[in-house]
């Protein structure tokens, strides 16, 4: 009975560390997190840090935040074709 009882101890507890690592997310100081709750936006935007979502049902989409630069091919002269 004193077996048992540990065992299914023992698989709960492990199951609940499964659930919180599943829900555990951490999102870069350059980015910010919009978590879509069955595929609709919900709440306000998550800063950078730690945060937690529902596993499963949520999902945690990280946006870049960084500004990206492209090269701009020098032109030879200006004229109105390429302005």
């Amino acid at each position: 009975m004193l077996q048992e009882l540990l065992v299914a101890g023992a698989a709960a507890g492990s199951a609940c560390v499964v659930y919180v690592a599943a829900a555990a997310r951490v999102v870069k100081q350059y980015e910010r997190g919009v978590v879509f709750r069955l595929g609709r936006a919900v709440g306000e935007v998550r800063g950078p840090g730690f945060t937690t979502v529902v596993p499963f049902v949520d999902k945690l989409r990280k946006v870049n935040m960084q500004i990206v630069t492209m090269p701009v091919p020098a032109q030879e002269g200006i004229t109105r074709d390429n302005v």
